[in-house]
């Protein structure tokens, strides 16, 4: 994937930076269990993170919660109503494990979990951030809510 060969390429220089004396920090590591993969076809596909099976092959017990784009006011206006977006979490401590989505303009939304995993989101701190209305992007918000019963847009 070409943003995961740009992050190496970036970590790659600035060792080799760091090595000569020109670079102060120690370039971070990848963690290859928050790259989002994209599909970019119709519609697309997007995910990062444990999918519900290997998260519970893993030891979790998850909270899973999924959002048909069906129920999103701007997937019914722009006449992309297929899809999903789909959220796994840790039942104990509220850790956002995963995400998968199927949709219009996922790709571009992915993103929101690739951010909140590498800052330890939990659930809460997500339901409690204003999500733009009417967006693709509050299907997430609107998965989570599924996960822990609070959904008010189903």
């Amino acid at each position: 994937m070409a943003h995961v060969a740009s992050k190496e390429a970036i970590i790659c220089v600035e060792a080799i930076a760091k090595a000569e004396g020109k670079y102060k920090h120690q370039p971070e590591p990848i963690d290859y269990n928050n790259v989002p993969g994209c599909t970019y076809c119709y519609p697309e596909v997007a995910s990062v993170g444990f999918t519900e099976a290997k998260a519970k092959e893993a030891g979790y017990e998850v909270k899973v919660g999924k959002f048909p784009l069906s129920a999103s006011g701007k997937a019914s206006a722009a006449g992309h109503t297929e899809g999903f977006v789909k959220v796994i979490f840790d039942a104990k401590y509220g850790e956002w494990l995963g995400t998968h989505m199927i949709g219009y303009n996922v790709t571009e939304i992915i993103a929101e979990t690739v951010v909140g995993r590498k800052l330890e989101t939990t659930y809460h701190e997500v339901l409690n951030a204003i999500h733009p209305h009417p967006t693709i992007s509050e299907s997430v918000k609107d998965a989570i809510e599924v996960a822990y019963g609070e959904a008010i847009h189903l």
